[in-house]
C-alpha cells in the first residue's frame, strides 16, 4: 500500500468526513487482498490510494452512484460535458436555485451527474443533503471560481476499471464479500448527542440499530476469513458495539466541515479493526 502521502490522489468530489488526511492510518490497517469492497464509497478516496486487483463499491446513494458510472463510461467526453457547468454565469446564486430546481425534476442521466458535480463544487462547504421528499437541498456556496476537477476526474476512469460500482444497502453489499476479500466500512457517523446528529445524505436516515448491525455483521465476516476495517466517531456507544472488534485505534482529526475555520475543531475518531 501507498504510504507517502505525497503520492496521495485526491478524489474529485469534496466529502463530508473525508478520509484523505487520514490515508496513512487506513492504509496501514487494510491487510492485502484480491478484492476491496466499500460499502460506503463516498468520495472514493481510499478506493483511488489502495492497490487491489479488483474493487466493489456501492452506495445507498443512486446520483453518487451514477455519477461514478457515468465518467466511468463517458471519459472524457463525460468531463467536457461536465465542464459546461464551470461559468461565471452559473456562479450566481439565481442561476444556481434555478439549476437546483431544475435537478429535482430530472431523471437519471448524464445531465443530473454533471448537475450533482456542479452542486458538489457550488453548493454550500461541498455538502449532500436532500430533504424528506428526497429533494436536494444545499444552498448556494458563494465561492468566487469553483475548481472544476478535470484531471481528478480522469484519474478515477483510469482507476475504474478494476472497480464494480453499485447503489444498494451496505449489507447487501458485505455479504458479496468472501475469502481474500477485505471489507472498509465508512458509515454515516454517529453523532455526538441527539442534537448533532447529521443524518439526511441520502434519502433514509442512517440508524443506531443500522449501525449496531453493522458492527454484527463486521463480525461475523471476520469469523469466516474476511478481514473488515469500520471508521467512526469514538463515541461510548461506538466502544459498546464495536467490544467485539480485535483492535480498535483512537486518534484526533481536524474536521473540516463547517465553513468557520474557528470551528473547525478536532474530534476524536476511532477505527474498529476485525481480523
Amino acid at each position: 500500500m501507498k504510504n507517502n502521502k505525497s503520492n496521495f490522489q485526491r478524489p474529485f468530489l469534496k466529502w463530508a468526513g473525508g478520509k484523505y488526511r487520514l490515508l496513512p492510518r487506513i492504509l496501514e490497517a487494510l491487510p492485502k487482498g484480491n478484492k476491496l469492497i466499500e460499502p460506503f464509497v463516498g468520495s472514493g478516496v481510499v478506493f483511488l490510494n489502495s492497490d487491489y486487483e479488483r474493487y466493489l463499491l456501492t452506495d445507498i446513494n443512486p446520483d453518487l452512484i451514477n455519477l461514478f458510472l457515468d465518467l466511468k463510461q463517458g471519459k472524457s467526453k463525460f468531463i467536457d460535458f461536465c465542464s459546461n457547468y464551470f461559468t461565471d454565469k452559473n456562479n450566481q446564486e439565481k442561476r444556481y436555485y434555478q439549476l437546483r430546481n431544475h435537478f429535482n425534476q430530472l431523471e437519471a442521466g448524464w445531465e443530473r451527474s454533471a448537475l450533482f458535480l456542479y452542486f458538489n463544487r457550488h453548493g454550500y462547504n461541498g455538502l449532500c443533503r436532500y430533504n424528506r421528499s428526497g429533494g436536494f437541498n444545499v444552498p448556494f456556496g458563494r465561492y468566487k471560481k469553483p475548481y472544476f476537477p478535470a484531471k481528478e476526474m480522469e484519474h478515477f476512469y483510469i482507476k475504474a476499471k478494476k472497480a464494480d460500482f453499485r447503489c444498494q444497502p451496505f449489507l447487501k453489499t458485505m455479504s458479496h464479500s468472501r475469502k481474500g476479500n477485505v471489507v472498509y466500512c465508512d458509515p454515516p457517523y454517529l453523532p455526538w448527542s441527539l442534537t448533532a446528529n447529521f443524518t439526511s445524505y441520502a434519502k433514509q436516515d442512517f440508524s443506531l440499530d443500522e449501525q449496531r448491525d453493522l458492527a454484527l455483521e463486521a463480525f461475523s465476516l471476520a469469523s469466516r476469513g474476511v478481514p473488515v476495517v469500520v471508521a467512526n466517531h469514538d463515541t461510548q456507544f461506538a466502544r459498546m458495539i464495536y467490544e467485539k472488534a480485535n483492535q480498535i485505534e483512537s486518534f484526533p482529526v481536524r474536521r473540516f466541515i463547517s465553513c468557520d475555520g474557528k470551528g473547525r475543531k478536532h474530534a476524536q475518531e476511532l477505527m474498529a479493526i476485525y481480523k
